[in-house]
């Protein structure tokens, strides 16, 4: 058993997950509940290589080992297919399908091929179709021997009450200071203080988010979202220099990177607020959570989708601002 910590955060779920695999009776489906950007995916399939790991070998590649199997947004045609397998940004289908859930239970029909267990990753679980999940009931009310489940769940809540059920949880937690940074440090070595500091402060715990932050520097938009959550925007003066910052044409990850921002800074301004403006913050941030499982696959025009966040940001401090 691999004691060591192969991540940076998140040491009790780690211990968490060692313990259950030094246990007689290890569950057989484990739900990875917390929110986006907490690093649930690295978690999972470093899990399931703990999980099928020989004793006595090292940890194998979780992305080459045949007994684990990851369920995930599939590419959205034959064209984003051949951005996949050339490593480029690709458009994603809506849906895990129930389709990928059936072909997944068919090899479940067989033993797994190099040691008795292997893994199931859902990744999110919450972005099943209704009969995806339906057929995935079905497998974990009967699991064959040595399979187990591990599903992934920004919105635990969206999941039915009867998968959650047969799920032991396993919940995430927001990272540090110094773990946030030790992640900037290792994956964008480039960026300076400043800016680590920046997208520290404006990640709130989620080193997805930090890291977005850094790579398609958000600084200036986040500063610019700070202020309308703070003032509104009767006048649409910083919604227009929004879109500004956001440029004409932005790559879609940086619409995605900014969507996912802007949920956070949401999320976070809930504590301090007062139970009216909290109820629009909540509204506000389920839009822009639509809107985030939306633009993967929809071809939304950069300028509008700006304005639409900087509106909904606007909503939540002006509360004669209709959200549109």
């Amino acid at each position: 058993m691999s004691a060591d910590l192969p991540f940076i955060g998140q040491r009790a779920a780690w211990q968490e997950w060692l313990a259950a695999l030094a246990s007689e009776r290890m569950h057989h489906a484990w739900l990875f509940a917390g929110g986006k950007g907490l690093g649930k995916a690295a978690f999972a399939r470093t899990a399931a290589a703990e999980l099928v790991r020989t004793p006595g070998d090292a940890r194998p590649d979780p992305e080459k080992h045949p007994d684990i199997h990851v369920l995930e947004h599939l590419p959205a045609n034959d064209d984003e297919a051949k951005k996949k397998a050339e490593g480029k940004p690709y458009q994603t289908k809506r849906n895990i399908s129930v389709d990928q859930v059936r072909e997944m239970i068919r090899r479940l029909a067989t033993k797994p091929t190099m040691g008795d267990r292997r893994a199931i990753i859902i990744d999110p679980a919450d972005d099943m179709e209704k009969s995806a999940v339906n057929a995935l009931l079905k497998a974990l009310e009967e699991p064959p021997a040595g399979t187990y489940f591990l599903l992934l769940a920004h919105q635990p809540g969206r999941l039915l009450p009867t998968i959650r059920s047969r799920c032991r949880i396993l919940r995430f937690a927001a990272l540090d200071e110094n773990e946030l940074d030790a992640v900037i440090r290792r994956d964008l070595p480039q960026a300076d203080s400043e800016t680590r500091r920046a997208a520290i402060a404006a990640s709130h715990g989620a080193p997805g988010v930090a890291l977005s932050f850094v790579e398609h520097d958000l600084g200036q938009i986040h500063g610019l979202m700070m202020r309308i959550l703070d003032q509104g925007d009767s006048e649409y003066h910083l919604r227009g220099r929004l879109a500004e910052e956001m440029g004409a044409r932005p790559a879609r990850e940086r619409q995605l990177a900014t969507l996912e921002l802007a949920r956070t800074a949401l999320a976070n301004s809930l504590a301090a607020a007062s139970p009216a403006r909290q109820k629009r913050l909540i509204e506000a941030h389920g839009t822009l959570t639509r809107l985030s499982t939306q633009a993967p696959t929809y071809n939304f025009e950069a300028g509008l989708l700006i304005m639409e966040i900087g509106g909904l940001l606007a909503s939540t401090a002006m509360p004669r601002e209709a959200v549109r």
